[in-house]
């Protein structure tokens, strides 16, 4: 399969947020099927339908071979890795949470995974890093851009972005 565009959002809300973050962009790029893009800065933000202090979020955009459910299996495994554990359950704390975005403009639904995610247009703390690294980036179910989406958004949860903070060593 050839490479493909993949966004992804990244959260964290439990010890060092930011080390947390800095650990999954590590690991991500020592996948040797996805290619790093650009990350965006980390920003704080109020967590919504989640229990637990306030998250550090950011979003990758990357290339990839892996198809979707591959991909998604794969950010998985990294989070068990970085020490996530799996019978939690939604909107609990959480060392780290992977989601997948967007894959290209793919329609893609099962029981596991659904692309593209279902509630990002909803969430300001999902948008606004995603429009810092691809305000163009398209909504295939929505038709709309992430500049858009965000621009009709009615979120009012906080999103602070962290100037002093870079995803991957200040590289975007």
């Amino acid at each position: 399969m050839k490479a493909r565009r993949a966004y992804l959002g990244l959260g964290s809300n439990l010890g060092d947020r930011g080390k947390n973050l800095r650990l999954a962009l590590t690991k991500l790029a020592q996948v040797p099927e996805i290619k790093i893009i650009r990350c965006s800065s980390f920003y704080e933000t109020e967590p919504v339908e989640a229990m637990g202090g306030w998250f550090l979020n950011a979003a990758v955009a990357l290339e990839t071979a892996l198809d979707p459910i591959y991909l998604w299996r794969r950010l998985q495994a990294l989070e068990e890795e970085i020490g996530r554990p799996r019978e939690r359950g939604q909107g609990a704390p959480r060392i780290i949470d992977l989601d997948v975005l967007l894959y290209e403009d793919w329609i893609y639904e099962d029981p596991e995974l659904t692309i593209p995610h279902s509630a990002m247009h909803k969430r300001r703390f999902v948008l606004e890093p995603l429009r810092e690294i691809a305000p163009g980036a398209w909504h295939p179910l929505l038709g709309r851009t992430i500049e858009e989406l965000l621009q009709e958004l009615e979120d009012a949860h906080r999103v602070i972005q962290l100037a002093s903070e870079k995803g991957l060593g200040g590289q975007r």
